[in-house]
């Protein structure tokens, strides 16, 4: 079994490790719940999150590789993003003086909302016309994967440590199915809602960290 998911369910029993070798880290943890600590969740899930955020910024670059400058011009401004009326901290200082239950709360909404415009850009990647195309199609299938183990995962925490947030049915309302009819219009809204993404992204890594900060044994203080 690989060192990393050992580590993880670390208190396991055999027959559960020997499942865990199988499943992702965080659906392992959620088997084993009295053998994984909030602190070692936090920590994986600040691990995906960091990939998530890295991800969609290099699948942006990718796109701003063949992305004509008077192309973006007919972005929407970000105020346009389906999640801009979630009211979130606006910088680390904030975070921390929000209780975490209602902190985790709101990561869990944030990447509850990029379900269906996620699944949207990994459906529709492989159909955008830009020379890096496969590239593409395979980092938004990626970002579309990554994020759901995140979601998996963060639906163990809020188990554990209870949830002060906005209920599904408050969440945001993400209404297209659709890129566009033309090609230009699917790349326009495909990079739009990207940069949606990756600002949430950001958003997501960072209050994680502060999370998983105020979780640790030793010097919690200190975040």
């Amino acid at each position: 079994a690989d060192a990393s998911v050992l580590s993880v369910v670390n208190g396991c029993d055999d027959l559960c490790v020997s499942v865990c070798v199988s499943v992702s880290v965080l659906m392992c943890a959620a088997m084993c719940s009295e053998a994984v600590g909030v602190s070692d969740l936090l920590d994986r899930a600040s691990q995906i999150s960091d990939k998530l955020h890295s991800l969609s910024t290099s699948l942006s670059n990718d796109l701003d590789s063949h992305f004509v400058p008077v192309t973006r011009l007919l972005m929407p401004r970000p105020s346009a993003c389906h999640t801009s009326s979630l009211q979130t901290p606006n910088d680390k200082d904030h975070a921390l003086r929000v209780p975490e239950t209602e902190l985790l709360s709101l990561v869990r909404s944030l990447v509850l909302a990029w379900t269906d415009p996620l699944a949207l850009l990994s459906s529709e990647a492989s159909a955008l016309d830009h020379p890096a195309n496969s590239i593409i199609n395979t980092k938004a299938k990626e970002l579309h994967d990554q994020s759901k183990t995140l979601g998996e995962g963060l639906e163990h925490l809020v188990s554990k440590m209870g949830s002060s947030g906005p209920s599904i049915s408050l969440l945001p309302l993400f209404e297209s199915n659709d890129l566009g009819q033309d090609p230009t219009s699917r790349l326009v809204n495909f990079h739009f809602l990207l940069s949606c993404f990756r600002r949430d992204s950001h958003k997501i890594d960072s209050f994680l960290k502060v999370l998983r900060c105020r979780a640790a044994p030793m010097n919690p203080d200190t975040c």
